[in-house]
């Protein structure tokens, strides 16, 4: 692990996005509360939380830190793409103040929160996938604030 010992503890917050693609049905019953395993997305915001919590456990090099905050946020994206597929846009956004940053923790809570939504769909569309998950922003530190040049904008048509 890297030494942080000497650095000073700011304000972090790191924000991550990720997308799941799905048949338009599966992200109709999605919406409908019609998945047998039960509220997909609410499942998949308590297993974003918990995979943030848990990034030490998963990724070696990262520091244990006391997450002041991490927030879940999903954009249905109702369009189906050239492939017939619609998605979910998975945003999370996670704050410490300490001596490193959230950007695995953030990038983390996507992919474990993506992970669950595959888990609980897998029963009537085997043929999800999930990517693109990748940091959109991160502030606090000595390396300043970082901005992607393009955020990750829906693979097609509006979102609702």
């Amino acid at each position: 692990m890297v030494d942080v010992s000497a650095k000073g503890s700011t304000e972090r917050i790191a924000v991550a996005h990720g997308r799941v693609c799905m048949l338009p049905d599966t992200l109709r019953r999605i919406q409908e509360g019609k998945i047998a395993k039960g509220d997909v997305l609410a499942v998949a915001q308590v297993a974003g939380v918990m995979g943030a919590k848990r990034t030490p456990d998963l990724v070696p090099m990262c520091h244990p830190l006391m997450l002041t905050s991490v927030n879940i946020d999903f954009q249905d994206n109702l369009t189906p793409d050239e492939r017939g597929q619609c998605s979910i846009t998975i945003q999370a956004t996670v704050k410490t103040n300490g001596q490193t940053g959230v950007e695995m923790e953030a990038m983390t809570a996507v992919a474990t929160a993506a992970l669950t939504i595959y888990d609980m769909c897998k029963a009537v569309d085997k043929g999800m996938s999930f990517g693109d998950v990748c940091l959109v922003s991160k502030s606090g530190g000595k390396s300043g604030t970082y901005q992607r040049a393009e955020a990750l904008a829906p693979a097609h048509g509006p979102q609702s």
